[in-house]
């Protein structure tokens, strides 16, 4: 997939912001008009062998430098959370490490939430960490997808919004949020199945007291209202809605006939 605005320009990249989200085996890219706060580009691409550095070399805009800034989340499930109180920058490593050992072939790394207080620690992979450096530089930044989501989240609810469970499915795994007042759950599931992400989900519902019956579910993702997903998932759970695109910020045209509750992830990487 690639559609992009007729006033995109890539030759002119310091007017604008470049987002990547990475999976296992996808890129997912988008450019937003730095001044008019308006997407101007989204394509998906299947990773070949060599990753996203060997994407970026065929692309014609991935490994130019110049633009106003780089975002780039990856997906998995090698992260954490720590209360920012207790985070010590060098201590990353040892804080991941009660969840996921690095392998030798990983770097780790963090990012702040300095709206819930919390501290996002991720392993990524290093060529791909190593890539973002070299190609772009103090402009490039690298996060884990969770923190785009609980940065769209926070952007999305307002102050004011009630309790509620947040599902984002991707590539062979399942995000879920419960955000109230505060952050009270964010983990991420490995889901290959439509039961899997049931299952998930009425447990974490079930361990925060949340009611199937009652709760309402919001869900963004790589679905369809006919998928296999949403039609089992409202079997069990009786108000569940897709979720919208991150507000206060423009769409072109272009990206009309996209779902609204796709690529939330990669968009919220706008308020990161």
């Amino acid at each position: 997939m690639r559609l992009r605005d007729e006033t995109f320009d890539p030759a002119n990249r310091a007017a604008y912001n470049l987002y990547l989200l990475a999976g296992p085996s996808r890129l997912y890219v988008a450019a937003v008009d730095v001044e008019r706060r308006k997407f101007v580009a989204l394509e998906e691409y299947a990773l070949p062998a060599g990753g996203v550095p060997a994407l970026a070399a065929q692309h014609d805009f991935l490994d130019q430098r110049g633009w106003n800034a780089v975002r780039l989340a990856v997906t998995g499930r090698a992260f954490t959370l720590l209360p920012a109180p207790l985070f010590r920058p060098g201590d990353e490593a040892a804080a991941l490490r009660l969840h996921h050992t690095p392998a030798p072939t990983e770097t780790v790394r963090h990012t702040t939430h300095p709206g819930l207080e919390l501290v996002n620690i991720f392993a990524a992979d290093a060529a791909l960490a190593d890539w973002l450096t070299a190609t772009h530089g103090a402009t490039g930044r690298l996060l884990h997808h969770t923190s785009a989501l609980l940065a769209g989240l926070v952007h999305q609810r307002g102050a004011a919004a009630p309790r509620r469970l947040y599902l984002n499915p991707g590539q062979q795994e399942l995000a879920l949020v419960v955000l109230g007042q505060h952050l009270e759950y964010c983990n991420v599931f490995p889901c290959t199945t439509a039961e899997d992400v049931v299952y998930y989900t009425i447990l974490v519902m079930q361990e925060l007291s949340l009611d199937p019956d009652q709760d309402e579910v919001t869900i963004w993702g790589e679905l369809t209202p006919d998928s296999a997903v949403f039609s089992l998932l409202r079997t069990y759970v009786r108000n569940v809605r897709f979720g919208s695109r991150p507000s206060n910020v423009q769409y072109s045209y272009r990206l009309n006939d996209v779902f609204e509750y796709r690529y939330f992830d990669l968009f919220s990487l706008h308020f990161c």
